[in-house]
């Protein structure tokens, strides 16, 4: 029996980014296709959307108004939009929490990215994948404020992460440098929107894609050979 081949995907992506959730989902779609053919080990590597948000967050409707222009109408058919595209994938973003949804907000990621980091590094792609759900949860499904130093251990503890070890990498200047010569690879590399999925550290794959368009990708990837 012949052994699948094994990729390696890592994917920049911010916390704050629906696509990303969506073009995840697609992707493990995706991967199913290939079972027994591709497996992939998925890494997430830090982009910010907004790196100069400040710690107190902005109002999701004011930030699209003012970054996009969009009128209160263009944004609530967006959402409207976005939200059964999330449900074609897969995945909810309607609140979840328990209560009245309080309001949506965008948020500074920087925090939230070196804590992915510090769980890639020490615990392995499969806890930090894990934390990276949790937070897109965090975020999109209960409106949690993934700035706060207090929230990210908090999620990274309830994904069995040591809540001690992740507020001490909240306070690492040598992480937050890691992520800072990440996000400058990002920009090198021409890379302005995400989700982007680099395949072998060299295939780049932009965008929320169809699963069979991750499929196919994949699969040609493979065949080039390892």
């Amino acid at each position: 029996m012949t052994e699948p081949v094994r990729l390696t995907i890592d994917i920049y992506s911010d916390v704050m980014c629906p696509w990303c959730v969506i073009g995840y989902n697609q992707l493990s779609k995706g991967l199913e296709l290939l079972a027994g053919e591709i497996e992939a080990e998925v890494r997430w590597l830090p982009f910010e959307l907004n790196p100069d948000m400040p710690l107190e967050g902005e109002p999701q409707d004011e930030h699209i108004a003012r970054k996009y222009g969009r009128t209160p109408e263009q944004a609530a058919a967006n959402r409207s939009q976005l939200l059964a595209i999330g449900e074609r994938a897969g995945y909810s973003f309607a609140y979840s929490g328990e209560g009245e949804a309080p309001r949506a907000m965008m948020w500074n990621t920087f925090a939230a990215h070196k804590l992915l980091k510090w769980a890639l590094v020490e615990a392995g792609a499969e806890p930090q994948n894990r934390l990276k759900q949790a937070l897109f949860d965090a975020h999109f499904q209960q409106r949690r404020n993934v700035s706060d130093p207090d929230v990210l251990v908090a999620v990274a503890a309830e994904q069995g992460l040591d809540p001690a070890a992740a507020r001490a990498a909240l306070d690492d200047a040598a992480l937050a440098q890691i992520v800072r010569s990440e996000e400058a690879q990002a920009w090198d590399m021409n890379i302005s929107g995400v989700p982007a999925m680099l395949v072998q550290g060299k295939y780049l794959i932009p965008g929320a894609q169809e699963p069979e368009v991750y499929a196919q990708a994949l699969r040609r990837v493979a065949e080039r050979g390892i």
